[in-house]
């Protein structure tokens, strides 16, 4: 099998291109249909996905049999201030790859966000609840998946939420600088999502594209907290003492002015994976834990 991953320096695109190399994830074994995987990764020195025509190209002659997309304009507050190339990156560029899979007769696996929900319901969200994105994030990540699907018939979009891997910068990682710089951090507490590693989002990825059962997925881990429960449990596990103080979203909007709106309950059920391949993501505390233990050697 030939792979293509866009994004190939980012958390995920580097998850992806380990658990194919290994063959395993910290989850288990990925299906055998991986085994001997040929992998392309790419990035924006290699392959602008934003060029509609260079897209078709690299496609063309890469004889591709899967496409997994982990490029995006991820800076949520960024996307307010640059919606057009939010819109380039997270909407046109998914399309053009979208497209050029078709071409080939390609799988694609377009990832995208909780932020495409309101955030208004106080229950998990299922992947055909109604959407209503509150930010430019969402609303580019939106377009994204319509294209998507639109574009390709053997599409996958995957909803994510609240991302960390060994390399590049997270939540996780911000939270042990400055845990180790101060002595107290101020998270806000009213926004609930649900943390999720890299490495099992990559592992489901994988199970799924390995199917033919084509569509919108939510892939997280399992459990609901809000962005102080979520710091708390990282100064914790790294044996930082610091004391993580609690505020409303409004109060850090009034102390940010220039941050985006986030929605206040963005969780997810993974009840497509329930109802297919089989949900194995991991309660998002377990999945902190292995990370915290792994990161001084894994990180990059």
């Amino acid at each position: 099998m030939r792979i293509l991953v866009t994004g190939g320096n980012g958390q995920l695109g580097n998850e992806l291109q380990r658990i194919l190399r290994e063959g395993c994830s910290e989850i288990g074994s990925i299906p055998a249909v991986y085994a001997n995987a040929e992998v392309v990764a790419t990035d924006i020195e290699t392959l602008d996905i934003t060029d509609a025509d260079a897209v078709m190209a690299y496609v063309a002659q890469g004889g591709f049999d899967l496409i997994i997309n982990g490029a995006a304009m991820t800076n949520v507050d960024g996307c307010e201030t640059a919606e057009d190339a939010a819109y380039r990156v997270n909407a046109e560029a998914p399309g053009n790859l979208a497209r050029a899979a078709e071409v080939a007769g390609a799988k694609f696996v377009q990832v995208s966000t909780d932020y495409v929900f309101p955030g208004t319901e106080p229950e998990p969200r299922v992947e055909d609840d109604p959407t209503g994105p509150v930010s430019a994030y969402g609303r580019t990540k939106l377009a994204g998946e319509e294209r998507s699907l639109a574009e390709c018939s053997r599409c996958f979009v995957v909803r994510t939420a609240w991302l960390y891997g060994y390399v590049g910068k997270n939540f996780v990682k911000t939270m042990m600088r400055l845990g180790t710089d101060r002595d107290e951090v101020t998270v806000v507490d009213d926004q609930l999502g649900n943390p999720t590693s890299a490495n099992d989002l990559a592992h489901e990825i994988l199970k799924i594209a390995a199917t033919e059962d084509y569509g919108v997925y939510h892939c997280t881990n399992e459990g609901t907290c809000s962005w102080a429960d979520f710091a708390e449990a990282v100064m914790e596990g790294a044996g930082l003492d610091c004391a993580v103080v609690r505020c409303t979203s409004e109060e850090y909007a009034a102390a940010n002015p220039a941050s985006a709106r986030r929605p206040a309950y963005s969780s997810l059920r993974n009840k497509r994976l329930e109802g297919t391949v089989g949900n194995e993501m991991r309660p998002w505390r377990d999945a902190l834990s292995t990370y915290l233990k792994n990161l001084p050697e894994m990180e990059g």
